[in-house]
């Protein structure tokens, strides 16, 4: 599979503005995407911006909420207006939570699953109706290596990217048709902020950095091929994601 060129393409993110998004941002800048930035912290956003522009793209910030449906419901309509339509979508926004399952409260399990699972389900369902007028139309959703395993103290959060494991192959198949690629990324312990809250017994050293899973995600949007759907389990080398 060759390369290809999406220089001036439309790129949306989630959770830009910082870790995995923010790498993700600046690595496709470097190919001359366009990129929205979204996220709830604009201070994060702004620095993103900034660090993107240096590469000539063009940006939009968008900050907001995934778990309130104004913003949800909202954004990806703003983005296409704004740039004149969409190209790419990438889910990555998330939260963790470590916690067992008989402490785990009904309001922590709905934060996480309406974050982590919900919104991603509805940017892509809201996503469709641009991504089927580009030639280009590609979503990556970023999950994690728990989306196939499981860890103790990890249910919520196992639960919810389970889901979005299962709805991207369903979605994958149903778009094929319209020129639209979905891919799933599963990064194992990327040394972000999240993984500090939900594995606070782990330290930097040996972990995964941000910007290989970034490298992952340029590859599916600059390799466009025929696959239905494409996975990228990212791990250490020899060691279990978590381990």
């Amino acid at each position: 599979m060759e390369k290809t060129t999406p220089r001036g393409k439309v790129a949306v993110i989630t959770g830009a503005g910082s870790g995995i998004g923010n790498a993700i941002a600046l690595r496709l800048a470097q190919e001359g995407i366009d990129l929205v930035l979204c996220g709830r912290n604009p201070e994060k956003l702004q620095k993103s911006e900034n660090q993107v522009q240096k590469y000539g793209v063009r940006t939009l910030v968008l900050p907001g909420d995934l778990a309130e449906d104004d913003y949800l419901f909202s954004f990806l309509d703003r983005a296409a207006e704004h740039f004149g339509g969409v190209d790419i979508l990438i889910n990555n926004a998330g939260m963790a939570l470590s916690r067992r399952l008989e402490d785990t409260t009904p309001d922590e399990f709905d934060r996480i699953v309406r974050l982590n699972l919900r919104s991603s389900y509805f940017a892509c369902q809201s996503a469709l109706k641009w991504l089927k007028q580009s030639d280009w139309a590609t979503i990556i959703n970023i999950s994690s290596n728990m989306g196939h395993s499981a860890y103790p103290d990890q249910s919520a959060y196992v639960a919810s990217k389970h889901g979005v494991h299962g709805f991207t192959k369903s979605l994958a198949k149903e778009v094929y048709q319209d020129g639209i690629r979905c891919h799933l990324i599963s990064p194992g312990g990327v040394f972000t902020d999240m993984v500090k809250i939900s594995r606070p017994d782990l330290s930097a050293e040996g972990m995964i950095a941000a910007e290989e899973v970034a490298e992952a995600a340029a590859f599916f949007i600059c390799h466009r091929g025929n696959a239905v759907l494409d996975e990228i389990q990212v791990h250490r080398v020899g060691k279990e994601p978590f381990s």
